[in-house]
């Protein structure tokens, strides 16, 4: 008993952490960390908004800082030299932007743009990589995050080359809701087509077949998540797949 209320008493000390001018911390990274990591890295915990389209990283520029959101998500996308782009993975409250810098990396292809309003935590890149030398556990955390998002991202090239927009949309929203952490996503048609790699015309007939299965509903420009057990069996098998992995175990 005594055991369990200590470790009862660590969750809610940790839930309650804020950086130095008091904002609270909800990224998953951070509350995982012991108290002697955290009050390491907080001194450098730079609140930021993150409001709809702001571009927090240019491909293949120089990696200035690295972001712990808190609410809200960013895609990763990749673009090309036409002007097209095609998202290759989110990144939510569970996680971190910026695993190049944990490796010493000072550049990324990827373009980084919130897609859902948020918040979270700046730091720059440079500090948080000598920050890290001395807490280990958070070295070790990163280290795991980085593989799932290697495997989210590889995933999500099967799932772009081998399924249909049905279940491709289906399993976006899935994915989004569970970082987002609600069933009303502020998103276009015309968004779901880029992130998608597809066309409008193919998302909106793609979204009126979840609408006829009731497993969601869209009005203007809000996507409701009605029903999640028609939207799973609607996905295709990718999300299943990375599933049992993208969860919280990485941080244990």
């Amino acid at each position: 008993m005594r055991f369990v209320a200590r470790r009862d008493s660590e969750v809610v000390r940790r839930s309650k952490r804020t950086n130095p001018a008091g904002k609270p911390v909800s990224n998953r990274i951070l509350l995982a960390i012991p108290d002697s990591e955290y009050h390491s890295i907080r001194p450098h915990l730079e609140f930021v908004n993150l409001p709809h389209h702001r571009t927090l990283h240019e491909p293949y520029q120089r990696l200035e800082s690295v972001y712990f959101p808190n609410r809200g998500m960013i895609s990763l996308v990749v673009t090309t030299k036409d002007g097209k782009a095609v998202e290759v993975g989110v990144v939510g409250k569970e996680g971190f932007l910026g695993i190049p810098s944990v490796v010493g990396l000072s550049r990324t292809p990827l373009l980084w743009v919130v897609q859902i309003t948020g918040d979270g935590f700046k730091v720059n890149a440079s500090v948080l990589q000598r920050t890290l030398q001395s807490i280990p556990q958070l070295q070790r955390v990163l280290n795991r995050y980085a593989v799932l998002q290697w495997l989210q991202l590889t995933q999500t090239a099967v799932c772009n080359r081998l399924h249909d927009t049905e279940q491709r949309l289906a399993r976006w929203l899935l994915i989004t809701q569970d970082r987002v952490g609600s069933n009303l996503l502020p998103i276009t048609h015309d968004f779901l087509a880029t992130m998608l790699g597809t066309d409008r015309p193919s998302v909106s007939l793609a979204a009126g077949i979840l609408q006829r299965k009731q497993a969601i509903d869209y009005i203007r420009g809000t996507l409701k998540i009605l029903n999640r057990k028609k939207l799973e069996d609607s996905a295709c098998e990718c999300y299943r797949a990375i599933q049992p992995f993208d969860t919280e175990a990485f941080l244990k």
